[in-house]
């Protein structure tokens, strides 16, 4: 509860119909919202004394729990009132109310040691309520004290002595206030004054020939007490309309005494704790309250121990599902999924598991033997188990939408038949190789990123090897049809070129003929030419011989001529040799 925040009325905490306690829900849900540490006051005592006037005074208010006016007791049950602590700052005051002790009309009090015995562990600080002086008679109607140890256990195991016993008691039981209204007597004893401590100390002090049980209770189960002496209010007649009177209206004295009484529960009344330690808020409270209430309603007897025990395994289950919930959040606003490594996930957790221990450690409450916190550990490794399986579905899907995002061109490719053709399934590798290469180069694809993609090219094994078993049947009948078509190449180009030869053979044989025939021709021209070259050189050779002749004729006749002129000169030398010797010889 914020302590801004108000009740504008009571409500009824733990109802009593026919001597039955019952929780009213709608009060708890009030406790929920309490967050801050409470101080809780109740308050006892009989029925008509003036209980309630006290409580709306510490609510700084007038009205609120019902006073009454009559000898019927007015509250039944335990009434609540929240208020923000006027002095406690982030603290809140809860305000219990009573119904009076001794009604008659109850019948027995067995139910007012069960609402005595409740406000005494429900409280931090108890007020007992009574009228006129304490006296042997008033100590006598405190014989609900004598029977708290019969209605209330500070352990689950039984003491073996009381004395340990009153012990726990005194460590655990609220501290103890006693309110006297209208007092009239001097405070003073032996005709010294006295405070109202002192009065309260003295009237506990063992008395000859009396009953002692309660004071010594009181004395052992409440160490630290105090005492409030008030004067009566105002006159009897203007008590009816007490909620009515302003202060100018009240006796002096008692309006005094009232601010006296507040101003010391405001600055000494103690945040509610619990044995062992730990401070009680609203939500605390609310499950003591159900558990004390369980244990009376049940027959069983209300015991401390197990009521913190029962609140530490609660509270401590709901640490760790705060921690919980604190280390998903945090794990939420710190990944991003999918992760692109699983390392990055971890470091995540390792922060946020810190966190959360730290939350825990924090808001845990008696977590023996660290039951709790093994517990969260256990739970913090399951929650990062589950955010793993979270990353690897999340990459998964978003790994999955990009193939197909990337892929499905290719995959409707496929069903269109363009690779099924001849060197198709090269095409088809090449294509798969780009796409993947793209796939590679997409941010963000989490750490499944590798096996999705070998699962996937993998699931397209049959259609790679559909393509390629097509590929090579396309392929082998095209290297068939094209060594037919190879072959009848040939066979045109050989036709063509044998009728390319036969061509050039006929138009050999024909140019041959042609050349033939001019050859004919030429001969017969050459002939013909021949012929008259021949007959001119017949004629040229036969004049020629005839020159030839005539000019061997004519040497002819010159060397005759040369060789007679030759032997006429040798005769004639011969001859004239002759002459100048007598004895040459004629021949």
């Amino acid at each position: 509860m914020a302590s801004g925040l108000l009740m504008s009325a009571p409500v009824c905490l733990i109802e009593n119909s026919n001597g039955q306690f019952m929780v009213n829900q709608d009060a708890l849900q009030v406790l929920t919202t309490v967050t801050q540490p409470v101080v809780v006051v109740a308050i006892v005592g009989l029925y008509r004394t003036g209980k309630s006037y006290l409580m709306n005074k510490l609510a700084g208010q007038n009205t609120g729990f019902s006073l009454g006016s009559t000898v019927q007791s007015h509250t039944k049950g335990i009434w609540m009132w929240c208020v923000p602590h006027p002095k406690e700052p982030n603290h809140t005051l809860i305000l219990l109310d009573t119904e009076g002790l001794g009604d008659v009309e109850k019948g027995d009090n067995k139910n007012d040691t069960w609402i005595f015995a409740l406000a005494v562990l429900l409280s931090s600080t108890f007020v007992y309520n009574s009228m006129g002086t304490i006296s042997q008679q008033t100590m006598d109607q405190l014989h609900y004290v004598t029977e708290l140890t019969d209605k209330i256990k500070a352990k689950s195991s039984p003491s073996t002595e009381q004395m340990n016993d009153s012990m726990e008691f005194a460590s655990l039981f609220p501290d103890f206030v006693w309110t006297v209204r209208d007092f009239i007597l001097e405070l003073e004893i032996d005709g010294q004054p006295i405070t109202s401590d002192q009065y309260l100390e003295n009237a506990l002090k063992l008395k000859k020939g009396t009953s002692e049980e309660a004071r010594i209770c009181i004395q052992k189960f409440f160490p630290n007490r105090k005492c409030f002496i008030f004067v009566p209010p105002a006159h009897r007649k203007k008590l009816k309309q007490l909620e009515e009177l302003h202060d100018d209206e009240l006796d002096i004295d008692f309006v005094e005494n009232t601010k006296n009484f507040c101003d010391y529960i405001f600055k000494n009344a103690k945040a509610k704790t619990l044995p062992g330690g730990g401070t009680v808020n609203g939500f605390r409270l609310g499950k003591l309250v159900l558990n004390y209430v369980e244990a009376i309603t049940s027959g069983d007897i209300p015991c401390m121990e197990n009521a913190v025990l029962a609140l530490a395994q609660l509270e401590n289950s709901a640490a760790v599902q705060r921690s919980l919930t604190l280390y998903e959040e945090m794990m939420r606003q710190k990944v991003r999924f999918p992760t692109e490594t699983l390392q990055e996930l971890l470091d995540a957790h390792i922060v946020c598991k810190s966190e959360a221990t730290k939350s825990f450690i924090k808001d845990s409450f008696k977590d023996v033997n660290q039951e709790f916190q093994k517990t969260l550990e256990i739970q913090l490794e399951a929650k990062l188990d589950d955010f793993h399986k979270q990353n690897e579905r999340e990459s998964l899907d978003q790994c999955t939408a990009l193939l197909q995002a990337i892929f499905s061109p290719l995959e409707e490719a496929v069903k269109q038949n363009a690779f099924s053709k001849p060197g198709g399934y090269g095409m088809f590798l090449q294509k798969k190789e780009e796409l993947i290469y793209k796939y590679h180069q997409q941010p963000k694809k989490g750490i499944q990123a590798d096996k999705t993609l070998e699962e996937y090219l993998k699931s397209k094994e049959t259609v790679a090897d559909a393509i390629n078993q097509t590929d090579k049947m396309l392929t082998a009948k095209e290297e068939e049809k094209k060594e037919q078509q190879r072959k009848a190449q040939v066979a045109a180009d050989a036709a063509r070129a044998l009728e390319i030869q036969q061509r050039r053979q006929e138009q050999i044989r024909l140019e041959n003929e042609r050349r033939q025939q001019e050859q004919l021709r030429q001969m017969a021209a050459n002939i013909g030419a021949q012929r008259r070259q021949w007959l001119a050189e017949q004629e040229r050779e036969q004049a020629r011989r005839l020159q030839e002749q005539a000019q061997l004729l004519q040497e002819q006749q010159r060397r005759e001529i040369a060789e007679q002129q030759r032997q006429i000169q040798i005769l004639l030398a011969q001859h004239h040799n002759c002459n100048s010797d007598n004895d040459c010889i004629i021949l």
